[in-house]
């Protein structure tokens, strides 16, 4: 499982002109899940993610998490994280997991940060979205399990 962390002041999820995710302060989350992955996997990233210190404290330090701070996530399930560039100029996905894999596995995902005690908002999985995010920092970290 692969997840790109974006530190955020605000953001939102569009889809066919709709909003159907926003959030203010807080996390967006890009999630790509791989062959293998499971609930262990989906469980690490969420406890990691919720308690991960990288929101500022009050003497500008990096201390404090999503959860300390009252932010929320915004969860958006993205395959091309599993993008393999290394040969040719058009990325493979086939170390993606299938949807009928991924789907529940994101959706587990989010229901786990929940459970950290985050409101969680969400893109829709397979959709074309487009996603604003305004990047606080910026702040942009890379996690793998």
């Amino acid at each position: 499982m692969r997840a790109l962390l974006q530190r955020v002041t605000q953001a939102k999820v569009t889809v066919n002109h709709q909003v159907v995710g926003e959030i203010g302060p807080g996390l967006v989350v890009f999630i790509g899940v791989g062959h293998g992955d499971s609930e262990t996997q989906a469980a690490w990233m969420a406890e990691k993610i919720a308690n991960l210190r990288i929101f500022e404290d009050e003497a500008g330090k990096m201390n404090r998490s999503v959860r300390e701070i009252g932010g929320a996530a915004l969860v958006v399930s993205q395959f091309t994280l599993y993008a393999n560039s290394e040969h040719g100029r058009r990325p493979s996905f086939i170390e993606a997991a299938l949807p009928a894999v991924a789907a529940p596995l994101v959706e587990t995902f989010a229901n786990l940060l929940r459970q950290q005690g985050l409101p969680v908002q969400q893109g829709i999985f397979g959709a074309d979205m487009l996603v604003e995010i305004h990047n606080d920092g910026p702040v942009t970290i890379w996690l793998e399990r």
